[in-house]
């Protein structure tokens, strides 16, 4: 594999891992309405279950207020039983086939708990990094061993895979201060 093939396969892997963390982080609730919040909800519907955005259009028209308009009348029960069980201390008033899901406050407490649990999502995506730098200095050095590369080339691009790798650390850094952040705000 040719050194800037290697490095942009780590780039787009360590890419995947910040993605991920924002998707978590999606899920977290700020006290702000997010069409992400609704995002893990599935309804019981027709025989089975289903994503609640197979069967809704989610949306946000209020920083407060989250509004989920169910496309099936004979749904809206089922869309709105899930949203109360979701967990997710929400509670829903139904209008014909519109739910509209008001966002309560956080209590300091609940703001303490997600900080809590947003620094674990974060270092889940730093050991994720880290893992992945691993395996890109694992088959450098496999390639220097096979006498692909020199041993000055392993060197240089074993520093260039760390560099990419701080890089990667620092925007999990920072996407975890701005969620703490926003968390936080009262």
């Amino acid at each position: 594999m040719p050194e800037d093939a290697l490095l942009k396969d780590l780039r787009r892997r360590m890419d995947g891992a910040v993605e991920v963390l924002r998707k978590e982080f999606g899920g977290l609730r700020t006290g702000r309405a997010s069409a992400s919040l609704l995002e893990p909800i599935v309804v019981g519907a027709y025989g089975g279950t289903m994503p609640l955005n197979q069967l809704a259009t989610v949306g946000v028209p209020e920083p407060r207020m989250i509004t989920v308009q169910v496309w099936d009348r004979a749904m809206v029960k089922a869309v709105d039983k899930a949203i109360r069980e979701s967990g997710l201390g929400l509670n829903p008033q139904t209008e014909g086939q519109v739910i509209r899901v008001p966002i309560p406050d956080l209590n300091e407490e609940r703001r303490r708990e997600l900080t809590r649990v947003t620094a674990k999502y974060a270092e889940q995506a730093r050991v994720s990094v880290r893992n992945i730098r691993r395996d890109g200095v694992e088959m450098l050095r496999r390639r220097e061993k096979e006498a692909e590369i020199s041993q000055d080339q392993q060197r240089k691009l074993q520093q260039e895979v760390q560099h990419l790798t701080d890089d990667y650390v620092r925007r999990i850094d920072d996407a975890l201060t701005q969620k703490d952040q926003e968390i936080l705000q009262v």
